[in-house]
């Protein structure tokens, strides 16, 4: 094993206590003595996370100060985590520790030994940066925390910064687009998601442009971007900054920009099968831009076909799926007929599959996932992502924040179906198996049996705690891209691979009329022409 060499040694005092300080290649380490000169703890501190190095006894945050008659003295910034109350992301501070020497000269000494180390092992750290600040995100304080909080750390890292505070929407993506980005070694934006996604949009839409390659084209390989990206959280939920560093904090934002860390954006797809039982498209479609709202008609109809007659009944056993239960107890898993409302079989990659059966609209989204979807028709919407490259993919995901149709993308489908299965490629089962082998030592569990696919969410806990106390972030990032995924049921991880799933047309009710239609008038008539209805409509779920 190879002994990190000392560059410099000697002496140092930290307010009243002596210490022995050692810059080696990659670590500056000072470690307390006592009257008798035997160490006591020790701090060290690796040079990557050095973020700068001041003449004197020097303050940045809050405010900048600098203390005179301190020609002996200098000060080393770096690096601090402390615990964000996750069990995930830690919270980045600037830790500060003044040094005094016996001689001015060995304080050059030390001050141009620790800025060479700094050169040579962090040669990723920017030195240029083009900043944009969106002064209407979130709680409208972007610029507040970056003249406040961001922008003295990077002077203290000796990084220049250009501003551009946005007046407009796009501003962001059409400057980097058009403008002249010489000299800069990445753009940074103090906001939310949105004008994070008008910077990936601008670096990805411009490293494209500049080799001749147009990202809309789902049959080529995008070139890798050369321009990195930060973001300053100052948004109302900043996800892509929390998914990326673990928490939403400016400094550790910040900090993590100043030492060049970097994260690749990803996305994978995933090999599947995925088969469906389609619903009467005579009736309704995911794309007839209908809404389900109080006394919707659909609905209604979905009432009259589940329960054709009893009206009041609560099973719909007697009817809906009753069809439902024998073609999937003459069908075998993978038989494929294609047939007018039989089962339809779909193989190939996927980024994303999802099922709902309302239009999961919410404040963030304000259409939801499939807007015409019906809470009472005995339907669900099946969306299906097939493979394509991570620009298209954050197109579809960022037309939910908007009015934007995001179903009108080549590589999207939607169906509304009345089950859905989903199941793995023969190959792909093989390769699951013998990763469930290795966790499993030789495919054996105690009891002498093969895991069953249940185990799957199990394999990864037991994977995730073999790890250790390693990175959780790195951890996602580094180790070896699993062969399969998982479902995500409302936010909760189910433990299962392969699913199938069944739509019970209303066998809930809610104490609810629906949402009504803001446009119509407290006097209209029920839509379906019921003289009696009085506004009193049922909405069965």
């Amino acid at each position: 094993m190879d002994v990190d060499p000392v560059r410099l040694e000697s002496s140092l005092w930290v307010g009243k206590k002596r210490y022995r300080a050692a810059l080696t290649g990659w670590h500056l380490n000072w470690t307390e003595l006592d009257k008798k000169n035997r160490d006591k703890k020790t701090v060290s501190v690796p040079v990557s996370e050095v973020i700068g190095v001041e003449e004197g006894r020097v303050q940045v945050l809050p405010q900048r100060s600098v203390a005179e008659d301190t020609d002996r003295e200098f000060t080393v910034f770096y690096v601090k985590r402390s615990s964000s109350g996750s069990p995930y992301g830690l919270l980045w501070r600037l830790g500060r520790t003044q040094f005094c020497c016996p001689s001015r000269d060995l304080r050059d000494q030390w001050m141009t030994q620790l800025r060479i180390a700094l050169k040579t092992h962090s040669p990723s750290r920017p030195h240029r940066l083009l900043v944009f600040i969106n002064p209407f995100g979130g709680k409208k304080q972007g610029r507040q925390i970056y003249h406040s909080l961001v922008a003295p750390l990077f002077e203290l890292a000796g990084i220049s910064s250009h501003v551009v505070v946005t007046e407009r929407a796009n501003q962001a993506r059409d400057h980097i687009l058009k403008k002249d980005l010489t000299g800069f070694d990445g753009v940074v934006c103090v906001g939310g998601d949105g004008i994070f996604s008008e910077l990936l949009h601008g670096v990805i839409g411009r490293t494209q442009q500049e080799a001749g390659l147009s990202e809309h084209d789902p049959s080529i390989t995008l070139q890798s971007c050369d321009l990195h990206i930060g973001i300053i959280p100052a948004g109302s939920t900043d996800c892509v900054c929390f998914a990326t560093v673990g928490v939403n904090d400016p400094v550790t934002s910040a900090l993590h920009i100043i030492i060049g860390a970097m994260v690749y954006l990803s996305n994978r797809s995933y090999a599947g099968i995925i088969q469906y039982l389609p619903a009467d498209s005579q009736l309704s479609s995911p794309r007839d831009n209908t809404r389900c709202l109080s006394g919707c008609s659909v609905c209604s109809k979905g009432t009259e076909r589940l329960f054709p007659h009893s009206p009041g009944a609560s099973s719909l056993y007697s009817s809906h799926f009753s069809q439902f239960r024998s073609d999937t107890e003459e069908l075998p898993l993978l038989s494929l007929p294609r047939a007018a409302g039989e089962w339809v079989s779909l193989e190939g990659r996927f980024r994303a599959v999802s099922l709902t059966c309302m239009s999961s609209s919410c404040p963030r989204s304000p259409l939801g996932l499939s807007p015409s979807a019906h809470l009472a028709d005995g339907t669900g919407d099946l969306i299906i992502v097939r493979d394509t490259h991570p620009l298209g993919f954050l197109t579809f995901l960022h037309r939910h924040t908007s009015t934007q149709d995001q179903f009108d993308l080549p590589f999207v489908d939607v169906h509304r179906v009345k089950a859905v299965r989903f199941s793995l490629p023969t190959e792909e089962e093989e390769d699951k198996d013998e990763e469930r082998e290795r966790v499993n030592d030789g495919g054996m569990t105690k009891e002498g049996k093969r895991p069953s696919r249940s185990g799957s969410h199990k394999h990864l806990v037991e994977r995730g705690e073999e790890r250790g106390q390693k990175d959780f972030l790195c951890g996602l990032c580094c180790s070896k891209a699993p062969t399969v995924s998982v479902w995500n049921c409302d936010g909760e991880i189910l433990p299962h691979t392969e699913i199938s799933c069944k739509v019970h047309g209303q066998l809930v009710r809610l104490y609810a009329r629906g949402i009504e239609d803001g446009s119509a008038t407290p006097t209209r008539k029920c839509q379906d022409g019921h003289r009696n209805c009085k506004g009193r409509c049922v909405l069965n779920n």
